[in-house]
């Protein structure tokens, strides 16, 4: 939603007296350091951020003060410890990402899914539970996310965490909202594939996506770059914001008749 509203014309954006709008709070999905710096520029430091999940495990906080002093952060924990593990379950120094684990929080199970309610625990802890995200800790304890770790592409032996390409995509002034996905490739295992819905949906061509792909190599790894681009009217989010990127896997990894055009 910030990013449809930073995208709004200028004289629409203006047309508002917003000196009555005194908070506001966001949550659910990732938010880019320059679209959130943005918005700050234009509504002031009203703006508020947690981080958390249904299943009651932990959460964290950071007021738009504390996040002009660490960009990028989702903040403090709001109850107990935050411990970041690698797979094997061992705690990693300040600064290295590796799994997010909330100590001390409500215990919980997921429907009819054992294995996932087992993924969620700590394998030493028990009472340090994951809601399956990736990130680090500075030295005051702010926390950085870094994805998911069921979004993470593995393409030829190196994993790539996505969420730092769509965060660049959507800065271009032709991208509404994108999502960055590995797809099948018989000699890598997978490559990176970007599907990108335009403020303009008549602008798509191969054109458009070759620039696109020279965009993001401009700026990042071309490890990390989309090797392809597929257009969308529209990407398959909640109403909350969450993006369903299961749904867009799985019509490059199911069902292979209905590839996105």
């Amino acid at each position: 939603m910030f990013v449809r509203m930073l995208k709004l014309p200028p004289e629409v954006r203006q047309r508002y007296d917003l000196s009555s709008h005194r908070c506001a709070i966001h949550a659910a999905a990732p938010c880019p350091v320059q679209i959130k710096q943005q918005m700050l520029d234009w509504w002031g430091p009203i703006i508020y951020e947690y981080y958390g999940g249904s299943e009651g495990n932990g959460s964290t906080f950071i007021t738009p003060e504390e996040w002009l002093s660490h960009p990028g952060s989702v903040g403090r924990s709001a109850g107990g410890p935050i411990h970041i593990c690698d797979d094997e379950g061992n705690e990693l120094p300040t600064g290295e990402p590796g799994t997010v684990y909330f100590e001390g929080g409500m215990p919980f199970e997921y429907h009819n899914d054992k294995g996932k309610t087992a993924d969620s625990k700590h394998p030493t802890h028990a009472g340090w539970t994951t809601l399956g995200d990736v990130g680090y800790l500075d030295e005051e304890g702010y926390l950085y996310l870094t994805d998911r770790k069921a979004f993470m592409i593995i393409s030829g032996g190196v994993n790539i965490y996505p969420q730092e390409t769509e965060n660049l995509l959507i800065t271009h002034p032709q991208v509404a909202d994108c999502a960055v996905i590995g797809v099948p490739n018989e000699e890598f295992g997978e490559e990176v594939k970007a599907v990108v819905q335009l403020v303009d949906p008549s602008e798509a061509s191969p054109e458009l996506a070759e620039h696109l792909i020279e965009f993001c190599r401009g700026q990042l790894s071309h490890i990390k770059c989309p090797r392809s681009v597929d257009f969308m009217e529209e990407l398959p989010r909640h109403p909350t914001g969450k993006l369903y990127k299961r749904l867009l896997k799985d019509q490059y990894w199911g069902n292979k008749e209905s590839r996105i055009v």
